[in-house]
């Protein structure tokens, strides 16, 4: 039976399924954003963008919500008698009915998907761009600006495509904004995606409170706090009409001001729960050598008990113990969830021993103060969360302004793919391999081997899931002004000034526009008209 389990491949399935999800999302992000701000009006491209990730962030409020509600349900719902289950959904031990969200999330996104055959595949461009001498997109890809070349390519189409993939690459990589914000960008997703995959084992662990209470509270406190961060930042853009210059400095400090938010979180922390035998003696005290060993004690000495289990009770003192048994109960009354142990010497052995020898079957709750220090920290995340995600839409519209226009599709695959290998597969995996230093119990598979963590140090993990979060944004913020300086560098005084009605100046010498049109990060106007005018 162990080596069945231990081979099991229906990990397979999952990763596959992931897979395929990744491709779906494509025609989203990156093509989705590209097709917007190629069929825009320039002033309205930064609020369309934002409201495409707004409603892209508005689905995982459905989720967490639909997650809460799955997670109350046993993991085997249908197929066992709930009734002889001896946990509920509050028990650290609980698993809930995790596969449900799929099937439901996999039926949703098939209707959801059926309106893309309907789309189509070129707009009517706006006035503003209808006399560009630029090409579209996909054969400037492969063209040249000379005309012949451009016809002879045109005939040539897949094979050139596949010579140019790497001159394309090449041109991305010379290009200084986009590689050093393509470096903050990782590096800040890395912060972000750890802290968010962690958050809801943080705030279990942290705070006492339930998964299910943890889903619902991410659901309908943090998550729409960043879609409206994300739609907030679109408005700003198009509102005061930002530039380049502008939006990278708003990137820069919504990530400045959103981190150092992020510090006041270290003093919104629980202090550890009194567990025999982890975080006090079962005199009392306070926990000083190897927990391991400290598990025994003269009152259950004599009960052989398992130093690997993992059924807390919960005394009437007010002490959590591992098991009953390491609590040394001779006797108990009830069945299932409302189980109480009586005659538990170990109980007794704390400041009375004549009474309070009763227990009850989960941990006990947290302090007095966890309440209160839970309410501060979820005010604070939801500031945080606001103001790193108002910096999301003006660092898309700074990506998309400092490549050349047909590298634009390229140029947001590159840095999607980027973003989803070194941030979104490496982050989760150290910082789990962080927060796991701070475990005090672990719990032991049926074939042997470690297993889950069962009770964390609560001050050990505040302070590396914290501290590793805010030292990989406050790298990424080190790189955000470096493109702001890049960006100060290549432009002039000239570049940033907007005419009365609203358009750019004109460059006055030849040699001036050459080197509007070589540079990477400001597009020639000639490929658009308008071109940043009123963003």
């Amino acid at each position: 039976g162990c080596e069945k389990e231990a081979g099991s491949s229906m990990w397979i399935y999952v990763l596959l399924g992931n897979l395929l999800r990744g491709i779906g999302e494509t025609p989203i992000q990156p093509l989705g954003i590209a097709y917007i701000d190629d069929y825009t009006i320039e002033e309205n491209a930064a609020l369309y963008i934002g409201c495409v990730q707004t409603v892209a962030i508005i689905g995982p409020i459905f989720g967490f919500l639909l997650g809460s509600l799955c997670a109350k349900l046993y993991v085997d719902i249908g197929f066992v008698d709930l009734d002889s289950v001896t946990i509920t959904h509050k028990d650290v031990q609980w698993v809930g009915a995790w596969w449900l969200g799929y099937l439901i999330a996999g039926a949703i996104s098939i209707l959801a998907g059926i309106p893309f055959w309907f789309l189509p595949k070129h707009l009517t461009k706006p006035e503003s761009r209808k006399d560009s001498s630029t090409p579209s997109e996909q054969s400037k890809f492969i063209a040249e600006d000379n005309k012949e070349q451009r016809t002879s390519h045109q005939q040539q189409a897949k094979i050139t495509e596949m010579a140019k993939f790497l001159p394309s690459l090449k041109n991305l990589f010379e290009n200084p904004v986009y590689i050093l914000y393509l470096c903050a960008s990782i590096i800040q997703f890395n912060s972000l995606i750890g802290m968010v995959t962690y958050k809801p084992k943080y705030i279990e662990q942290q705070y006492g409170q339930t998964s299910s209470k943890t889903n619902f509270v991410i659901g309908l406190i943090s998550i729409p706090t960043v879609a409206f961060g994300i739609f907030s930042g679109g408005l700003i853009m198009k509102k005061f009409r930002v530039n380049v210059l502008g939006a990278a400095k708003l990137s820069l400090g919504s990530s400045f001001f959103g981190y150092l938010l992020l510090v006041s979180l270290f003093a919104m922390g629980c202090e550890n729960s009194d567990v025999a035998g982890l975080t006090v003696s079962y005199h009392g005290t306070k926990r000083m050598t190897d927990y391991e060993q400290a598990l025994f004690s003269e009152c259950n000495s004599g009960c052989a008990c398992s130093k690997n289990d993992w059924d807390p009770i919960c005394g009437e003192n007010g002490v959590t113990y591992i098991s009953a048994c390491l609590a040394g109960c001779q006797a108990s009354n009830g069945s299932g969830k409302n189980t109480v142990f009586f005659n538990c010497s170990c109980v007794g052995t704390l400041e009375s021993p004549s009474q309070n020898s009763s227990a009850v079957v989960g941990p006990c709750q947290k302090g007095n103060e966890c309440p209160k220090m839970f309410l501060y920290f979820l005010v604070i995340s939801v500031i945080t969360s606001y103001t790193l995600s108002v910096g999301g839409t003006p660092g898309y519209i700074l990506l998309l302004r400092c490549i050349k226009p047909h590298l634009k599709s390229f140029a947001l695959g590159i840095y999607t793919l980027a973003i989803r290998v070194l941030a979104g597969i490496p982050a989760p995996v150290y910082f789990g391999v962080a927060i796991d230093t701070a475990c005090l119990k672990w719990g032991r598979k049926r074939c042997g081997g470690r297993g889950a963590c069962r009770f964390y140090d609560s001050s050990a993990l505040r302070y590396v899931y914290l501290g590793l979060t805010l030292v990989l944004g406050t790298v990424s913020i080190f790189f955000s002004v470096a493109v702001l300086w890049v960006l100060r560098k290549r432009s002039s005084p000239q570049d940033e000034t907007l005419s009365a009605n609203g358009e750019r100046e004109t460059c006055g010498t030849k040699s001036r526009k050459d080197n509007f049109v070589n540079s990477d990060c400001l597009i020639q106007t000639t490929y658009w008209p308008e071109k940043e005018t009123r963003l």
